[in-house]
């Protein structure tokens, strides 16, 4: 196979080519204990979600993930990749969503179709808990090959994920959150936003003549005022997002930051999935192999590459690689 960089290879699948200059919005309120983030997929969110021929209940869960994963990472300084990831028992056996320091997004769901039939049975709007069952929630920092990535679990606990998520910063990270997330289908098509805030911990930018009572009730003006927060506002594609930080905050005094762009990222790639083939030996290859070929999904873009047997030499036939 040609030793062909994934950014120049003309054989991987046909994606969107889509980035959303304006997907995260950071601001804070000047002296005050809260800073926040305002993340809008827009038509990237539809891009995304229409990878895959799921169940309504399951798109919006997938699309709330990629709202999430995008406005908790882009309160991390990095290099690499950030993603969130929920297992467990139910119907929705595997969630994951990551996004790079560039803003690149990915997320899908694996789905057992018996058991969601089953549950949508009774259940014709299921929560994020009914679809993901028992099991753990885990967000992971993953900086490359040469670094020990970081990770942390814990158990699924909570009706939403919003609720997963502030569990885990309340049990791991001791860190206070508020969080607003909705994924909606419109007439646009799935959009999928969030609105996060948190408490800055120690004295950092703080008017000093708050005292400790005087910071928590600025804390709290904050979160009352962000429950004000409806989906449709957030979704709205023609309400800009400066103007609608200004609508929730502006009683507080609210300064926003220079936003970040959000893209399309998945990074499958035919050269990047051959490597991994030609580590393989002779015999596991023919055993992959059906009506003469060797077929490898990705999961997230949801695109089948098909490899000729000939074509793949693997460990055996190459010397020992």
């Amino acid at each position: 196979m040609p030793d062909t960089p994934a950014f120049l290879d003309s054989e991987r699948p046909d994606v969107p080519d889509l980035v959303v200059p304006r997907g995260i919005t950071p601001f804070f309120l000047p002296r005050r204990p809260v800073r926040g983030r305002l993340v809008r997929l827009g038509p990237l969110a539809d891009a995304l979600l229409t990878r895959h021929d799921n169940h309504p209940a399951v798109t919006k869960l997938v699309g709330e993930a990629l709202a999430l994963v995008a406005a908790l990472a882009s309160a991390l300084k990095f290099r690499g990749s950030f993603s969130l990831q929920g297992k467990g028992d139910g119907p929705v056996g595997m969630l994951l969503a990551d996004c790079t320091d560039t803003g690149a997004l990915r997320g899908y769901a694996r789905v057992d179709a018996e058991k969601l039939a089953a549950l949508l049975d009774t259940t014709p709007e299921p929560t994020a808990a009914q679809l993901l069952g028992t099991g753990f929630f885990a967000l992971t920092v993953d900086r490359g090959p040469d670094v020990d990535r970081y990770q942390g679990i814990v158990t699924i606990t909570g009706d939403t994920l919003a609720d997963m998520a502030l569990h885990y910063f309340e049990t791991s990270e001791q860190l206070r959150c508020a969080l607003h997330i909705a994924c909606i289908h419109t007439e646009a098509g799935w959009r999928a936003g969030a609105l996060i805030l948190e408490k800055v911990a120690g004295d950092g930018g703080v008017d000093p003549e708050l005292d400790a009572a005087m910071q928590e009730e600025s804390w709290h003006t904050a979160t009352v005022l962000a429950a004000t927060l409806t989906d449709a506002e957030l979704l709205d594609d023609a309400l800009p997002a400066d103007r609608l930080i200004w609508r929730l905050f502006h009683g507080e005094g609210v300064d926003a930051g220079r936003p970040r762009a959000l893209a399309y990222g998945c990074r499958c790639s035919r050269q990047r999935l051959s490597g991994i083939l030609e580590r393989f030996d002779a015999d596991d290859l023919d055993h992959m192999v059906k009506d003469g070929a060797i077929v490898m999904t990705c999961e997230f873009c949801n695109f089948d590459f098909r490899f000729d047997r000939a074509d793949v030499r693997g460990t055996a036939a190459g010397g020992g690689q």
